[in-house]
């Protein structure tokens, strides 16, 4: 039976300035002929594209932290969103703290996304929107509001600000919604991400591998942040880059003596040996 590889990409796969070494695309493509291959991302299906366009992708993609299963094609999987109401209500318990999300959502059934955002921006929102400045899909709003189908709802912002929005958030919602809070590495702060309480890498690894058809203990998985240890949970193998969360490290099964800059995934799999076949 083939074994199956699935890696996190920001901080994981890709390098910081977020490109991929001739090295890792050579490596990954070589274990994709006989090896099935996806990515686990919190990035959109477009933007995803983007990075992944020089490597093989032969089974659905976990896209948006788990809220989109997708294939490479198109072809949409599975679905998990948070709706309009919940999503304004959201936003109103937000603004209460002075602060006001992006938004990520599903436009149509052709995957066109929207990214809505409010014209009050903290200085760490405005840094991160200058890496989307040329994409097409903006919707800044004076009054923000949530669109019918939203894939997720996130907050950039200093720690301080962010932990008791997220525990008040969790007090008035509870287990409706999932909360991610973690440390941003780009920008340099804090992010808080609300999702469908089944959003998640975990969730969405065995969504893959139901409509796969593959044992869970043939995987091996690559992290490097808290979102990704659900998906280390369930592997046969989990693997952390060297640049990883200590929390994370503690989840892994490996963690490895490379960081996301020095090829860490590309290493491993040649470290193989080609032990998949």
């Amino acid at each position: 039976m083939k074994k199956i590889f699935i890696t996190d990409l920001d901080h994981t796969f890709l390098r910081t300035d977020l490109s991929l070494s001739d090295y890792t695309k050579e490596s990954w493509n070589r274990v994709a002929k006989y090896s099935i291959m996806s990515v686990a991302t919190a990035r959109t299906y477009k933007k995803t594209l983007q990075f992944i366009k020089d490597i093989e992708i032969n089974a659905p993609m976990i896209l948006l932290d788990g809220a989109l299963i997708a294939t490479v094609e198109k072809k949409i999987i599975q679905t998990k969103f948070v709706g309009k109401e919940i999503g304004d209500a959201i936003i109103d318990e937000g603004a209460r703290f002075g602060i006001y999300p992006f938004i990520l959502s599903l436009a149509d059934a052709s995957l066109r996304e929207i990214f809505s955002y409010s014209t009050t921006l903290n200085a760490h929102q405005q840094e991160v929107l200058k890496n989307y400045k040329n994409d097409d899909h903006h919707n800044r709003q004076t009054n923000l509001r949530a669109m019918d189908d939203n894939f997720k709802i996130v907050y950039f912002g200093d720690e301080e600000l962010l932990r008791p929005l997220a525990a008040h958030l969790q007090e008035l919602f509870g287990d409706t919604l999932k909360y991610i809070l973690a440390p941003e590495a780009y920008v340099g702060c804090y992010f808080l991400t609300i999702l469908h309480k089944d959003a998640d890498k975990s969730h969405g690894i065995r969504s893959v591998s139901e409509y796969v058809g593959f044992d869970l203990g043939k995987l091996t998985v690559f992290g490097d942040n808290f979102n990704d240890v659900g998906m280390f949970e369930l592997a046969g193998v989990s693997v952390a880059v060297a640049n990883a969360q200590d929390g994370v490290k503690k989840s892994a099964k490996v963690v490895l003596p490379h960081t996301n800059d020095e090829d860490a995934v590309a290493k491993y799999l040649e470290s193989l040996s080609h032990g998949s076949r």
